[in-house]
């Protein structure tokens, strides 16, 4: 399955990599998926096959690379770090595809980032949050600081060390952690009663062994228009598995 990209001049001129597959057909929406931290388009959706089965399906999949991760711009200026700038990169790129109708969605980083676009202007048909929780929308700093010391520790933690998995996948995914440390201090919390105000039908996608984001139940419980499915796997695994691609055909196209 063939995969175009193309760089996006976001609100502020920094060039985003947007990658695509499919062309939406028999009715169906696009849908823009917005990938993890320190994760990238290619890993979280196209590796593993998801972006596949959704083209396949009939839907045309847009994925940017967000700031400071995969092919996207990485600036070292603070200044290029707005507080909640990836909420000001999406709206830009949705402002810019003029679609008639679409759908949403976000795995972790991109589930929050997605969570927290729904309050916003914008109508999207659908959402889907997956590797999230509800505590994992409020208490960033907690969050942040853990990240943060992951940075500061990228060379010399040893195995056993709490932030030694996170650490191996920045080295992976060829993380800028000048860049990643500046994103990190943009993001701004959710609290419960914004999320009783999204009215999109969205899932709750979730590794039933995930809870790293908390409890997915209860947030989808919040929700207004929630629904809540369990996938195989941890938060790490899930996003490898294929039943996630086939709850999200399942969830868009009923």
């Amino acid at each position: 399955m063939e995969v175009t990209s193309w760089d996006f001049a976001s609100f502020d001129g920094v060039k985003l990599k947007i990658h695509e597959m499919g062309e939406a057909r028999d009715n169906k929406r696009a849908i823009i998926l917005l990938h993890g931290l320190f994760s990238n388009a290619e890993t979280n959706w196209i590796k593993f096959g998801h972006a596949a089965l959704l083209t396949e399906a009939g839907h045309r999949v847009i994925m940017p690379d967000l700031r400071a991760h995969g092919q996207s711009e990485a600036p070292h200026d603070v200044d290029a770090y707005p507080r909640d700038v990836l909420i000001k990169d999406a709206l830009a790129l949705i402002e810019h595809l003029e679609l008639p109708a679409y759908d949403l969605g976000g795995f972790s980083l991109g589930a929050r980032t997605t969570a927290k676009l729904l309050t916003t202007d914008i109508s999207p048909e659908k959402a889907i949050l997956a590797g999230m929780g509800l505590e994992g929308l409020a208490g960033w700093d907690r969050r942040q600081g853990f990240f943060l010391e992951a940075i500061a520790l990228r060379d010399t933690a040893k195995r056993g060390d709490p932030h030694w998995m996170a650490i191996q996948f920045m080295k992976s995914q060829k993380v800028d952690t000048v860049a990643a440390s500046h994103l990190l201090k943009t993001f701004s919390d959710m609290e419960p009663d914004n999320i009783q105000t999204i009215i999109t039908p969205t899932l709750v996608l979730c590794g039933s062994e995930d809870r790293d984001n908390g409890d997915p139940e209860t947030l989808a419980q919040l929700l207004p228009e929630g629904t809540h499915i369990a996938v195989p796997g941890t938060h790490m695994s899930s996003v490898t598995k294929p039943e996630m691609g086939h709850e999200m055909v399942r969830f868009l196209d009923v």
